[in-house]
């Protein structure tokens, strides 16, 4: 049985990486995103709506396995955190991506509620990885990667 202090902390922790606290959540920000824009890179962006969407999806899921699945393998640093090109190859790819990320993110938050995930314990196949650790990341980078979708978004004219 959990503590109230661990129960907090697991609930804090889903909440960091599922509400929007300090910032936008991921939801909010690629919302009826314009699909004419969605592979528009605006002047002075690195990367294109498409890009950091798929980049998102990517290393959250590649988090969600390290954390879950021991025969896990991540993808080669950095090309295969990153899509080759700047436009989905239609619509239904946006919506795939999108899906999945919100797939993966429940998936993280189930794994963080479940009490018989040792939050603290190191990921054998890691190097000092525990998931109160890849948790945290999650959150972090997600964070990071929704506040540049976010200015992208205004760059191209389409936030609210």
């Amino acid at each position: 049985m959990r503590s109230v202090k661990e129960t907090a902390l697991r609930e804090h922790l889903v909440n960091l990486m599922t509400l929007a606290q300090a910032h936008v959540t991921f939801d909010e920000a690629v919302r009826e995103w314009p699909v004419k824009l969605r592979g528009k890179k605006p002047d002075g962006a690195e990367h294109s709506p498409w890009q950091l969407l798929e980049h998102l999806r990517i290393a959250q899921w590649d988090i969600l396995e390290f954390s879950r699945n021991p025969k896990h393998e991540s993808p080669k640093w950095p090309e295969g955190y990153w899509p080759k090109h700047k436009a989905p190859a239609d619509a239904k790819a946006w919506d795939r991506s999108v899906r999945a990320f919100q797939r993966d993110l429940k998936e993280m938050c189930k794994l963080v509620r479940d009490e018989k995930t040792d939050l603290f314990a190191k990921i054998p196949r890691g190097d000092g990885q525990t998931i109160l650790r890849e948790a945290m990341l999650v959150a972090d980078h997600n964070a990071y990667h929704v506040g540049q979708l976010v200015l992208v978004r205004k760059l191209l004219g389409a936030w609210r």
